[in-house]
Parts: structure tokens; sequence; C-alpha cells
């Protein structure tokens, strides 16, 4: 009975979970024309969405953060009716597998004077790091 429980948990979690990895990460950063956006290489990006989100782009950590970078949504998605934060896209879009709309909300959060600093993940994690881990 436990062992049927857990590959009932382990099919929904297969069916509901949306991961991804480098390499996915990489193509849709270079597709963004974030590889060498503001000085930063497109590994950043993949270090990023791997500290984040372990690369789970249905991630929603409650109340705020959503997808494979964990963008807030106090700050950068709209959350709610009558939103218009920067990223223009609802929270809600960045939790699917498509990762395109992530990256454009990623180059606009780039864009301001943090860059990539607005990330915790990525300053701990990735800056100044070898990145040769997260190449494709």
């Amino acid at each position: 009975m436990k062992t049927l429980m857990l590959l009932v948990l382990l099919g929904i979690c297969i069916l509901k979970c949306e991961a991804i990895g480098n390499c996915e990460v990489i193509k849709a950063a270079r597709s963004a024309k974030l590889d060498g956006f503001k000085g930063y290489a497109a590994e950043n990006y993949a270090c990023l969405a791997y500290y984040a989100s372990g690369y789970d782009t249905s991630l929603h950590n409650y109340p705020t953060e959503y997808g494979l970078f964990q963008i807030n949504g106090d700050w950068w998605c709209n959350s709610k009716e009558g939103d218009n934060k920067p990223c223009n896209m609802q929270c809600s879009s960045l939790l699917d597998d498509n990762i395109n709309d992530d990256m454009l909300c990623v180059k606009r959060i780039v864009q301001d004077p943090k860059d990539l600093h607005a990330w915790d993940p990525w300053v701990y994690h990735c800056k100044g790091k070898d990145l040769r881990n997260f190449r494709c």
C-alpha cells in the first residue's frame, strides 16, 4: 500500500512539476539576446535558475516568488487585477514550461540598476564564480 501511494505521488509530481536544465536556459537566454547583455554570459542565467528554483519552472514560493527565476510579484509581474508592473505580464505565466516570457522579464529586471544583483541566489552562488559547470 505504501509503495502504491508513493508511486501515485511520484506520478503527480511528474505530471505537475516542470523542470528543465541548464542547456534550455542558455538557449532561451541567447534567444532573448541576454548572452553578453550588460556583460553577463548566458551561464549566469543558468546558474541563477539552478540556485533560485532547481530549474523548476512551476515553483511558486508563496506569496510572491514565481517560476524558474523566482521573480518577485511585488515588484515585477502582475499578481492581481489592475497591476501594471514593469515586466507587463501575469505572474502565473511564469509558472509554465515556456521560459521565453520568463527571459523577457529577466531582461527587464537586468536593465534595472541592480541588474543580476536583484537576485540573492545569483549574488551568493554565481557572482564571480567559475560557471563552467553551467555550459552546454
